[in-house]
């Protein structure tokens, strides 16, 4: 009886060990596996880098696992105590398959030197790809900030638990890698508390309310001539497909024209060189391209764009090329007014005639001496009352 009874004590206390060790490892935030990132796909003069698949809370349903991938980066040198501070890169707009996925990809030269930069400060670069990029089958979901912000959170808690990374991140991004990084902000406090947030750094950063939108749809529409290319159609078009593969209501022609249609049956295939080159081709705009009332039928993902808050404990960084075509500067100046309304420490650049590739690289003398004040504990002052001033004398 004994023998017996200790025979089932084992058997039970094994299976009970094996499904602790398993929901361990079945959690957001583990690696799942790791390789070598090829040298091309790396950055000048760094060290150890590795293409990492890892697990993320599913930021469409808020529920359920999924797998994602990134790109984690070591500078060469010996890692200081505690291990890298960390740049968590989070990228602009490439599309919305898995061919388009950035760590399959080398950098942009733009964006190998910003990165260059970064690592010369002594940071580390965590580089996620965002759910939906990366694993075949998937479809990203385009500019849904909670989808860019836990890819990226639990990324950052991949590389962290297996690399010899500090606990000290800046949140860095461009365009859509703007609105990501203000993304993962906002989202932090409640899904990764976790995880220590020195700033975040945004340039080009995306930002849409209905007011902002309804101007911005009139600008676009009374300044676009006749066959004249509007780059923001191909952001839309990317909205669109990213919508429709997850929503089976989607009908794309109560978004489109019969002149887009074929530019959007390739957004759902296409990268954003080759769509940008499409519409230049075509000649898309919102006059051509977009029914009147196109907005109602996307704004579910309009409303999956949304910040849950502005209000960040940590200061946040806004650089603005004054010719900013691909995300208006209207749209990253409300982002501003909205964050120093908020109660936020905003410091806010403007880049006098550059344009949303130009200002990445421009901004870096800038964000360097913001964050070293953050990286040596000292206060960052806010731009706001400054900011606002300028703004209302446009």
């Amino acid at each position: 009886m004994q023998l017996s009874k200790l025979l089932a004590c084992n058997v039970l206390c094994g299976l009970l060990l094996a499904t602790a060790a398993h929901a361990e490892t079945e959690k957001a935030g583990v690696v799942v596996k790791a390789s070598p990132l090829p040298a091309a796909f790396s950055l000048p003069g760094a060290g150890a880098a590795y293409r990492v698949v890892y697990l993320s809370t599913d930021g469409l349903t808020q529920k359920g696992l999924v797998q994602a991938t990134e790109e984690v980066i070591l500078p060469k040198e010996k890692p200081p105590a505690g291990g890298w501070p960390v740049v968590a890169w989070e990228h602009g707009t490439v599309g919305v398959s898995e061919k388009c996925t950035p760590s399959l990809h080398p950098y942009t030269e733009r964006n190998r030197t910003y990165l260059e930069a970064w690592m010369k400060r002594g940071f580390a670069v965590v580089a996620p790809d965002y759910q939906g990029l990366g694993i075949s089958g998937q479809t990203h979901a385009y500019l849904n900030t909670r989808v860019e912000a836990y890819s990226v959170l639990d990324g950052l808690r991949a590389a962290e638990s297996a690399y010899p990374l500090q606990n000290k991140v800046m949140l860095v991004g461009q365009s859509q890698g703007g609105g990501a990084a203000v993304a993962s902000a906002s989202f932090a406090p409640t899904y990764a508390p976790d995880i220590n947030i020195l700033g975040t750094v945004a340039t080009g950063v995306p930002y849409i309310t209905p007011e902002l939108m309804e101007t911005l749809l009139h600008k676009a529409r009374s300044n676009q001539p006749d066959g004249g290319y509007d780059p923001l159609v191909v952001y839309s078009l990317y909205i669109a497909a990213g919508l429709a593969a997850h929503d089976s209501s989607f009908n794309p022609q109560d978004v489109f024209t019969e002149k887009a249609m074929s530019a959007y049956h390739a957004a759902g295939h296409s990268c954003v060189n080759e769509m940008m080159a499409l519409a230049g081709k075509e000649g898309l705009n919102a006059n051509n391209s977009l029914k009147p009332d196109f907005e109602k039928v996307l704004m579910p993902a309009f409303k999956a764009m949304a910040y849950p808050t502005l209000k960040f404990a940590q200061p946040l960084f806004v650089g603005t090329g004054t010719a900013d075509k691909d995300v208006p500067p209207l749209m990253q100046y409300g982002l501003v007014k909205a964050a120093c309304a908020a109660g936020t420490i905003v410091q806010a650049h403007t880049y006098e005639g550059l344009n949303h590739g130009q200002t990445v690289n421009a901004s870096l003398p800038d964000s360097a001496v913001f964050t070293s004040a953050l990286l040596e504990g000292k206060p960052v002052a806010s731009t706001c009352h400054a900011f606002l001033n300028w703004l209302s004398a446009q």
